[in-house]
């Protein structure tokens, strides 16, 4: 019964230390965010942001998706070059880099299948919801 007391104990005294370490991570949380919050207040300029006239474009999805192919594509060719290169006896190409190019490909080509598996599973699921 002594040990039940003593891990009760230690147990109330990390869950205190804890909520101190909380309370002090957020209010030095709140005192970072004060400029910007006053300043969102007053409808004022904040340091260390920049005008809205500095905003990137974000890509669409469908380039992003373009773009990933396009890349798994690149590492088929070239692990295709790599190993007609290996085949024909070029002396620049050794059969640890063909092997490398090869599995590069397999696992972005892999990769690449479980994202479109994704996406399938997940365009049917929106077919299926109700109107």
């Amino acid at each position: 019964m002594v040990e039940r007391a003593d891990i009760s104990s230690v147990l109330s005294q990390i869950r205190a230390s804890s909520h101190d370490v909380n309370s002090s991570f957020a209010s030095a949380e709140l005192n970072q965010r004060a400029p910007l919050v006053k300043g969102l207040q007053e409808g004022g300029q904040v340091p260390g942001v920049t005008g809205s006239e500095e905003v990137k474009e974000v890509p669409s999805f469908s380039t992003l998706l373009k773009q990933a192919i396009d890349n798994v594509n690149g590492h088929q060719q070239t692990a295709n070059d790599m190993r007609t290169r290996y085949e024909l006896g070029d002396p620049d190409v050794d059969i640890t880099n063909v092997m490398i190019a090869a599995q590069k490909s397999s696992v972005s080509f892999e990769a690449m299948t479980q994202v479109r598996n994704r996406l399938v599973s997940a365009y049917q699921e929106v077919m299926r919801m109700p109107i």
